[in-house]
């Protein structure tokens, strides 16, 4: 068959267009990674939680829910997940529901968490979640939960041991209470866990202990620069829990998991309402919900950030505590964008109430790249739905996301890469869920 120029040219601009279209398509459909989100929402009758999930489109930042999910999260009231490195294997942190007789909702050591446990996932094609077994801490009302960068351990903090008459064997004589750490070995082929025991402690009968003592009442733990720290506090029942004021460090070994006593005595830091650790960019920042004054204006919370000295002992940075949005209160999160240059704090608020809380919200700071000194980010603070609980970014640093307790949302924002600030997604940044969540992660593989 013979063409004229005429009949080329056209045949030349269908194709192109036909090229055009097929490109543009494929951009459309690009998934950069994969949002899942746990949540307290029954997914069948046995009154278990669920894990969302949501494919991110490259181009706009928008969240479309994956097919198959949510799934039952394996147990009551999903509080973390955590996802190892290669993205095979995702682990729910179920807290259970209080076996209180009298309906209160809140665990304790006579009445703890009934059925916690830890739900193991493989992630499959597309995102997909398959449950593939069961796992338990060794003591009482687990809350949080992360693996070392590994992937080889994970670890469980439970917020009561399972005997109070084996804490001072850890923490010094005269210690009647205690919190644990429970640790597990991951089978890099099944991603099955298997419990590390206590190499360092014996207990009175001559066999090891089983987890790890923490000081009375924690808060939250994480790992910073060969250490594990603890956050412990004042004694609290509800959940989540607050009042952190004091830290305590293991040195952690990757070889083995194991935890040693490095030096054997808790680190008062002059607060009472921390909530939260986190390790970032080199520096352990505590969270704390109590004011701070600075050149006249208070904010009603603050971070302080430390660097690590010998033994896991917190060193205060240069120029002390920073200050918390002054409309804002509650920090629970953080998180440094990966380029080192800007940090983001999310705050729940102290207001329980549904959307439109004016004290929920997220912080902004400029990095110091030399000091790593925090400073107001122009512009801040930036909007979330009521009540964030986590804060990530995508796994191609343009957009970052929390989940919202209070109003059941997912909010998005778009990174401004050249001054930080946090804009709304095109075509809006909030995502509806099927009830509250409660944590959220991020998947970067997306086959």
């Amino acid at each position: 068959m013979k063409f004229t120029k005429f009949g080329k040219a056209l045949l030349m601009g269908a194709l192109s267009a036909g090229v055009v279209v097929s490109l543009t398509s494929c951009v459309e459909s690009y998934a950069v990674g994969y949002l899942y989100v746990t949540g307290t929402v029954t997914a069948q009758s046995s009154g278990e939680g669920i894990v969302s999930g949501f494919s991110i489109d490259h181009n706009t930042g928008r969240l479309t829910a994956i097919h198959g999910l949510p799934v039952a999260s394996g147990g009551a009231n999903p509080v973390r997940a955590v996802l190892l490195t290669g993205s095979r294997f995702l682990y729910v942190l179920n807290r259970g529901t209080s076996s209180n007789p009298s309906g209160s909702a809140d665990c304790t050591t006579q009445y703890p968490c009934a059925n916690a446990n830890i739900t193991e996932f493989a992630v499959g094609a597309n995102g997909i979640l398959s449950a593939q077994g069961t796992f338990y801490t060794q003591g009482l009302n687990p809350f949080r939960l992360f693996a070392d960068s590994s992937g080889n351990f994970l670890y469980a903090l439970d917020h009561d041991a399972p005997d109070n008459t084996q804490c001072s064997l850890a923490l010094g004589k005269g210690v009647n209470a205690c919190g644990d750490i429970s640790v597990f070995k991951i089978d890099n082929t099944t991603g099955r866990l298997s419990l590390v025991q206590n190499a360092q402690v014996t207990a009175a009968n001559g066999t090891p202990l089983s987890y790890f003592p923490v000081p009375a009442n924690p808060v939250d733990f994480a790992f910073a620069s060969g250490s594990l720290i603890t956050l412990s506090g004042t004694a609290s029942t509800n959940f989540p829990y607050t009042g952190g004021s004091l830290v305590f460090p293991y040195a952690y070994s990757a070889v083995t998991g194991q935890l040693t006593v490095s030096q054997n005595s808790s680190q008062p830091l002059g607060i009472g309402a921390g909530t939260a650790l986190v390790y970032t960019g080199g520096y352990l920042y505590v969270l704390d919900n109590e004011p701070l004054t600075v050149n006249g204006i208070t904010a009603s919370s603050q971070i302080l950030p430390y660097t690590l000295g010998s033994g896991g002992a917190l060193q205060a940075q240069v120029g002390g505590p920073v200050p918390d949005d002054v409309t804002l209160s509650n920090p629970i999160v953080m998180l440094i964008e990966s380029k080192g240059n800007w940090a983001y704090v999310a705050n729940q608020g102290n207001n329980t109430g549904t959307s439109g809380n004016a004290q929920s919200g997220i912080a902004g700071y400029v990095v110091d790249k030399t000091t790593k000194e925090l400073t107001t980010l122009p512009g801040e603070p930036f909007g979330s739905g009521a009540g964030p609980q986590c804060i990530v970014e995508d796994p191609s640093n343009q957009f970052i996301y929390t989940a919202n307790y209070n109003d059941s949302t997912v909010t998005g924002r778009m990174l401004d890469l050249n001054s930080g600030e946090l804009n709304n997604l095109t075509g809006g940044s909030s995502f509806a869920l099927t009830g509250p969540p409660t944590w959220c992660l991020m998947d970067g593989r997306t086959n």
